[in-house]
């Protein structure tokens, strides 16, 4: 063959490879930042010294970790391990769908950049942020301060904003553990995504008037000025709202939501009141109802890219689609509308409102989960992808990579190894030495301190949460008295004989093995990690809570008490076989979504 023939067409075809190359966005979601090792501009406390590093170290007490749906001080390592993970994979976009810092104190965030920055400097990772209901905590700066970071005596230490508050006598006051507001989180984190970089294709926010066509820099620069980006959320009250849409790269739009909808809780009081706001950790249920002008924009975003030819990412800090698989209906019947986090459930309005605006694909947070939920409506279907947390069992982030418009892949990456991650277990130590010494507290389990591994570390703080958070809080005193005695022997013979067992084959003997505390501590595994738990239960102790799911589902008995436990087994049943949430496929030219 002639050479130049031969190198045009080398050429041509390395051109069309390269149009074509696989476009990877890692997804990092409630990384929970706090900055172990940071400062304070307007106080010379650092911390205190870490016997096994000599570092001062500001930290919270593992006390307040373990009555938490989320750890304060180990995911720091987490999030420097999952950074080396996804440089070491090449890949160039970051996403943090929100709840990037622990209630978005100025130290935290300063901490948060200067990380960020590093990465982007050393490895040319681009990261484009959205806000959670922890970043920021209100809708505007309000002092604040928490009672239970570690003293140097291992005791609690309070580190307040302000004199005025709490009532202890011992305390640091500086302002940078204060509440940031939208103006102080912009300030910090603007070149994160929410203002254009002049390498970017495209920018826009939901109160840009301007389209795709006529997009410029410099207009864009203008419209992410923090004054161009209020919505009046009721009367007379005007709050930012941080949302945009970014093509990083050619071909690809993400959308990044800012689902906070901070409501006045008096529309008598000041709108500049920082405390007259409610919460934003509802999501979705409040933007249907106050924040309308997203949906419009979220229309109009999917109709041009069609027409420009995008593929479109959405991701934001809360889910769209109920997280719950199919069990939300039983968990209410069993424990009540207000438990198990239920009023966090997105209404089924949601998916349809957006799916009808054309989103198909949209990931999220909050939950500290692994969850996939799929909503057809009409000829339109929508795909919600709940991203782990750092902070919380199982510790993990998503990887998309998109291989066409309408293919794309999701694998989950699990951290079962972060180094340094017992780095701070002799100040943990500490506090537990003096914990002991009050007669009042429930002591944790130090055996936490064993933890061989990250994985292990954050089993065992689910462990924890559940003995000393989820089952006090959620679950009926007078049932868990009840089956506080039993193992899994005792629940077949609640409704079967051994005679009938053994003529159905089953060993009821190995049943004795293991009782209800565990089998709550699994049905929460399931509930945080989906399928990825089963890798931490034995294939033994699976099978056998397939044989009681299924005599139970069989019982027709009236007994309140078997009913109960028919509803247990039910959701159990439910959250670990759900739709695949670790590594599949979306067709969305199908409408299908296929286990990899």
């Amino acid at each position: 063959m002639n050479k130049g023939i031969f190198s045009f067409l080398l050429f041509a075809f390395s051109l069309f490879s390269a149009q074509h190359k696989p476009v990877q966005i890692a997804f990092l979601s409630d990384v929970h930042f706090q900055d172990l090792y940071g400062s304070f501009s307007d106080n010379d406390y650092k911390g205190i010294i870490n016997p096994k590093t000599g570092k001062p170290t500001i930290l919270r007490t593992m006390d307040s970790q373990l009555h938490s749906t989320r750890i304060f001080n180990e995911n720091y390592f987490a999030f420097l391990k999952a950074l080396d993970d996804i440089a070491a994979k090449g890949i160039k976009i970051v996403a943090m769908p929100g709840d990037f810092s622990d209630d978005g104190q100025a130290y935290n965030i300063r901490g948060l950049h200067k990380i960020l920055e590093q990465y982007h400097s050393k490895y040319g990772i681009d990261f484009y942020i959205t806000t959670g209901n922890h970043d920021p905590v209100g809708p505007f700066y309000q002092d604040a301060g928490k009672d239970d970071f570690l003293g140097a005596n291992g005791n609690p230490l309070r580190i307040y904003s302000k004199e005025n508050i709490g009532k202890a006598t011992h305390k640091i006051i500086t302002k940078d553990i204060a509440e940031s507001g939208y103006l102080e989180i912009l300030h910090e984190l603007k070149d994160f995504g929410f203002y254009p970089k002049k390498e970017n294709l495209f920018w826009s926010t939901p109160f840009d008037p301007g389209s795709f066509a006529s997009y410029s820099y410099a207009k864009a620069l203008q419209n992410a000025d923090y004054s161009k980006r209020m919505y009046e959320v009721s009367k007379g009250f005007s709050v930012p709202d941080l949302s945009y849409v970014v093509e990083p790269i050619k071909g690809i739009w993400m959308i990044a939501i800012d689902g906070n909808t901070y409501i006045p809780k008096n529309i008598h009081e000041n709108p500049n009141n920082p405390s007259n706001y409610k919460g934003a950790s509802i999501g979705y249920n409040n933007v249907l109802k106050n924040k309308k002008h997203l949906i419009d924009w979220v229309k109009k975003m999917m109709q041009e890219a069609k027409t420009n030819g995008k593929t479109v990412v959405a991701f934001t800090h809360y889910p769209m689609i109920d997280f719950n698989d199919g069990t939300t209906d039983e968990i209410k019947k069993l424990l009540g509308e207000k438990k198990w986090q239920l009023e966090r459930v997105p209404d089924e309005e949601v998916a349809k409102v957006f799916a009808d605006a054309g989103l198909q694909i949209h990931f999220a947070g909050h939950m500290h989960i692994n969850d996939t939920g799929i909503r057809k409506v009409g000829d339109k279907m929508l795909v919600n992808v709940q991203v782990p947390s750092l902070a919380a069992y199982l510790p993990a982030y998503k990887i998309l990579t998109i291989k066409s418009p309408d293919k794309m892949e999701v694998q989950t990456e699990i951290l079962n190894d972060v180094p340094n991650f017992d780095e701070l277990f002799p100040l943990y130590e500490k506090e537990y030495e003096a914990l002991k010494k009050d007669n009042n507290k429930i002591l944790w389990n130090k055996d936490i301190l064993q933890s061989k591994s990250y994985h292990d570390f954050m089993l065992f703080h689910l462990k924890e949460l559940v003995r000393l958070r989820m089952i006090p809080d959620d679950w009926p005193k007078d049932f868990v008295e009840k089956v506080g005695k039993l193992n899994g022997e005792d629940l077949l013979l609640l409704i079967q004989n051994k005679n009938q067992l053994k003529q159905a084959g089953v060993n009821h003997k190995s049943f004795k093995n293991w009782n209800f505390e565990d089998l709550l501590l699994d049905l929460y595994k399931f509930q945080s990690a989906d399928e990825l738990a089963k890798k931490d239960i034995s294939k033994e102790r699976l099978q056998q809570y397939q044989t009681l799911e299924q005599l139970f589902e069989n019982s027709t008995s009236q007994d309140s008490f078997i009913i109960q436990l028919k509803s247990v087994f039910r959701i159990l049943s439910l959250l670990s076989n759900a739709d695949p949430a670790d590594h599949f496929e979306i067709d969305l030219k199908t409408q299908s979504i296929k286990r990899l």
